[in-house]
């Protein structure tokens, strides 16, 4: 799957989500200082970045697979300690962290139940969301619709790990966490124009990068009008809903 990209490339298709989504999760698990944190799949630190500003660097740790994002989150948040790995396998002590948070991550841990289990074995609260792909309320919801209008057989995301209703629950509790409580969290993006909401699928990025990658020219020249057709006129605004489930380990 396209994540080993450019940090650029992955802000500008899912950032704009992923910042504000970002700003309330910190606030639905009330962090605050004094607390130490560790941020699971930080990609190229958007959360990070937050848990620094509340906690300062020397109380934040964070982590993910791809290199480029590791590279990028360090120098979008210096004095953080940001490595390498995998949430299924977390280099830490039991109890290190007062909080481990995923932001837009456990749909695409290779086994969901372990990295839970581990954020759990390692963070006293266990906190993560998923976008809402199993209905049209996820952030790229358009962009599958107009996909499957085309090839009704393509792949979309909603068959992934946590994307629909009580999943991420399911999923939380199968790891042996324990009080858990699921909620939705909705955030609305602007665009000023259709280019804007579509060059950043031709970037590469994640299971719709692959899928325009893969299309050939007349193809995807026909995915772009159909999502065209399908977005109101510009300017517009898409609202996006993720799951959220926060929990004790």
């Amino acid at each position: 799957m396209a994540f080993d990209v450019a940090a650029d490339a992955y802000g500008r298709f899912m950032g704009r989500y992923s910042e504000p989504l970002a700003d309330r999760l910190v606030d639905l698990v009330e962090v605050r200082r004094g607390m130490r944190a560790l941020d699971v799949g930080c990609g190229p630190g958007v959360l990070t970045e937050r848990l620094v500003d509340r906690l300062g660097a020397d109380r934040v740790v964070a982590l993910d697979p791809s290199p480029p994002f590791v590279a990028a989150a360090r120098e979008r948040c210096p004095g953080a300690d940001v490595r390498q790995g995998t949430a299924e396998q977390l280099p830490f002590d039991e109890g290190s962290f007062d909080v481990a948070l995923a932001n837009l991550v456990v749909h695409f841990m290779s086994d969901p139940v372990t990295g839970l289990a581990e954020m759990g074995r390692v963070g006293r609260v266990v906190a993560a969301t998923v976008w809402n792909h199993a209905t049209a309320t996820g952030p790229l919801s358009t962009f599958w619709q107009a996909a499957k209008d085309l090839d009704p057989g393509a792949a979309d995301e909603a068959t992934l790990p946590g994307t629909g209703e009580g999943d991420l629950g399911t999923l939380a509790r199968g790891a042996g966490l324990r009080d858990v409580t699921e909620g939705t969290v909705t955030v609305a993006v602007p665009y000023t124009s259709f280019e804007q909401w579509w060059e950043p699928y031709t970037l590469g990025v994640g299971p719709a990068g692959d899928h325009v990658a893969r299309l050939e020219d007349d193809a995807r020249e026909a995915l772009r009008r159909r999502c065209a057709e399908l977005l109101p006129e510009a300017p517009f605004t898409v609202e996006a809903t993720a799951w959220t489930v926060v929990a004790r380990a």
